[in-house]
Formats: C-alpha cells, sequence, structure tokens
C-alpha cells in the first residue's frame, strides 16, 4: 500500500506523516529528502538534478519520477510507504499510478486558507540551534526566545504572508487538481485538519 499526503502548505502533512508511521510501521518518504540522497549519493539522476538546481532551475517532473519510483522499489518500500510531497502535480499522478504496483489511498488534510496563513506566519526558528515554534500552538517560554539556547526567533522569509499566499496560489494550480484525480478513482480520503496534531490524527486513524 503507498499513502499520498495531499494537502496545502501548512496543512500539518509532515507531522500526520510521522504520526501515521510510526502508528502502521511504514517509512514516510519526503520528496525533498530522497532528492538530496540521490544528489548526496551521485546517483545517474541524482547528479542531473544536482546539475539542473547549480544552474538555478527546478528538476523537472521526469527527474522526480524517477527518484521517487527508485525508492519505491527498494528494500526500504517493499512492504509499502507514505508519500509525502510526491505526486505534486497531474503528470506525476499519473506516473505514478502506470509505474506503481501497490494500491495506493490518498490522504487529503483540508485546512481552510485563513487557518494555513494563520498557522505559518506564527512560525518562528531559532537561528543557533533550529528549534521550531509556533506562536499559537507551541509558544516558547519567553516571548520570541528559544527555550533552548536563548537565541532570539526570528520569521523565515517563507512564512511571510505574501510568500504564503502565493505558495497557495501554485498549490492551487498544480497541486489540487490531483485531489479530483483521486477521488475519481475512489482513492481519496478526506480528513478535517482544523485543531490539534491529536485531534486531527485521531480522526485520520478512524478514516483508515
Amino acid at each position: 500500500m503507498i499513502y499520498i499526503l495531499l494537502g496545502p502548505p501548512g496543512a500539518g502533512k509532515g507531522t500526520q506523516g510521522e504520526l501515521l508511521s510510526r502508528k502502521i510501521g511504514m517509512p514516510r518518504i519526503s520528496t525533498g529528502d530522497i532528492l538530496r540522497e540521490a544528489v548526496r549519493n551521485k546517483t545517474p539522476l541524482g547528479l542531473k538534478a544536482k546539475e539542473t538546481m547549480e544552474r538555478g532551475k527546478l528538476v523537472s517532473d521526469d527527474i522526480v519520477i524517477g527518484i521517487v519510483m527508485e525508492k519505491l522499489k527498494s528494500n526500504e518500500c517493499a512492504r509499502g510507504c507514505i508519500l509525502d510531497g510526491f505526486p505534486r502535480n497531474l503528470k506525476q499522478a499519473e506516473a505514478l499510478e502506470k509505474f506503481s504496483n501497490s494500491d495506493i489511498k490518498a490522504i487529503y488534510i483540508n485546512v481552510p486558507e485563513g487557518e494555513v496563513i494563520k498557522r505559518l506566519t506564527a512560525r518562528r526558528i531559532c537561528p543557533n540551534c533550529g528549534a521550531v515554534y509556533n506562536m499559537i500552538a507551541n509558544p516558547p517560554k519567553e516571548d520570541e526566545k528559544c527555550d533552548t539556547c536563548g537565541e532570539k526567533l526570528i520569521q523565515r522569509d517563507d512564512d511571510r504572508e505574501e510568500v504564503i499566499r502565493d505558495r497557495i496560489r501554485v498549490y492551487r494550480q498544480h497541486t489540487e487538481p490531483i485531489i479530483e484525480f483521486y477521488r475519481s478513482r475512489n482513492s481519496l480520503v478526506e480528513v478535517d485538519g482544523s485543531g490539534t496534531i491529536e485531534e486531527v490524527f485521531s480522526r485520520l486513524e478512524e478514516l483508515l
């Protein structure tokens, strides 16, 4: 079985994916992680990806699809896996359906746009130790200071509202159509992504 995590930026796909991974004993596969792994290991596709990235261009669908398919054939994914960040568009979804022999279940974590913006603009990171906080859900003990090292927290450029709105626009244009792709195949489950991490995961467990 292959589980696919879908949802807008800030929906909690990574967090819920980790919880699901521990619950069912399948690895969570992040597209970004395996892309970096392929580059680090200097695989043929990794070298192509590195060359593309060094030119400041986006890695093509064909390269991303190839790297993901290589991972799915590995022993790590022999029993199945949870995909986070793939597929990102219909071409990738169609390729996964064509090349994978496993059943596919898409999990759509639905969070309203206003909630996404509220969550992501509240995120802060420590520039010294890398700790991540959320000023609403997981604030530091002392305002704007890291609990671990005391460094003043910062907001990443990616977490500014205008950048988030642009990311949502790209998501709607390229990734949102995948939801209907899997719904038409009766392979989609939808979970309300509002509320605490525990509340969302409890709903997800009930659906699966």
